[in-house]
């Protein structure tokens, strides 16, 4: 029998991934499926027999990469969504390669037999361990941070803004303001969307067009603005952002991650 642990906070995904193991036909369970990173690191620390993880790598409360980080993984991964191309290229060479969301069965097959390749050659699958202890290591030293906290200015000094609480930024005349959900309006320092843009989680903030940058879980919908563009249904506010018709595909794509 083949023990998966199941890392994935949405169900319809993880119905998904156990409907094509039952496809594949082989003698497997899963054995946890767990939604965030807390319930990750103490399921792992309790050292369960695995052979195989399958991980989505935004869940609920972070990055799963932070699990890997921090407790001894006793198996592949197999990924199910984008990261970065560092991770990319990494996995692909080890052979445990990444599923870019939505995948088809024939994608995930190709995953498992990677998998099957290693569970058949011990010595390949010790080598790709170290290798990923080392790689996640590098990540960890690496880990590039973002701004979590901007400092606005004000005649008599400054004062201070969480970046999590910012709905939106909209430049304006040579201008550049946060908004919040509640329309409260800051006015930065930072003179260019570009200058803010560079240093926010590119995970978390997507510039739309020109003159704004977003901030995913403050976008509630969309609304069909044009043939090729939407609209934004912001939190808090009710003014409709317009995504660029440039803009559209990709946001659609991020906004689903």
């Amino acid at each position: 029998m083949i023990k998966i642990l199941l890392l994935e906070d949405e169900l319809p995904a993880r119905n998904k991934v156990k409907r094509y193991l039952e496809e594949l036909q082989f003698d497997v369970k899963v054995m946890a499926e767990i939604e965030s990173v807390e319930e990750g690191v103490i399921y792992l620390q309790s050292q369960p027999a695995l052979d195989l993880i399958i991980s989505d790598i935004e869940l609920r409360d972070g990055n799963s990469f932070e699990i890997f980080q921090e407790v001894q993984f006793p198996c592949p991964i197999i990924f199910t969504t984008a990261y970065n191309e560092f991770w990319m290229q990494a996995f692909e060479s080890n052979g445990i390669a990444y599923l870019l969301k939505p995948f088809s069965l024939d994608k995930f097959k190709l995953a498992w037999e990677k998998f099957q390749v290693l569970t058949q050659q011990s010595s390949i699958q010790t080598q790709w361990l170290l290798q990923m202890h080392d790689l996640l290591g590098a990540n960890s030293e690496s880990k590039e941070t973002f701004k979590t906290r901007f400092s606005i200015p004000t005649p008599r000094g400054s004062y201070f803004l969480e970046t999590k609480e910012v709905a939106y930024f909209s430049a304006e005349s040579g201008l550049v303001y946060a908004i919040e959900a509640n329309s409260k309006k800051h006015l930065m320092k930072e003179t260019t969307l570009k200058e803010i843009e560079h240093i926010l989680a590119p995970n978390q903030f997507f510039k739309i067009n020109r003159s704004e940058l977003v901030q995913k879980k403050f976008v509630l919908g969309t609304e069909r603005y044009s043939k090729n563009s939407v609209a934004l249904k912001i939190k808090g506010s009710e003014r409709l952002l317009i995504c660029s018709q440039s803009q559209t595909p990709s946001f659609l794509n991020w906004i689903e991650k």
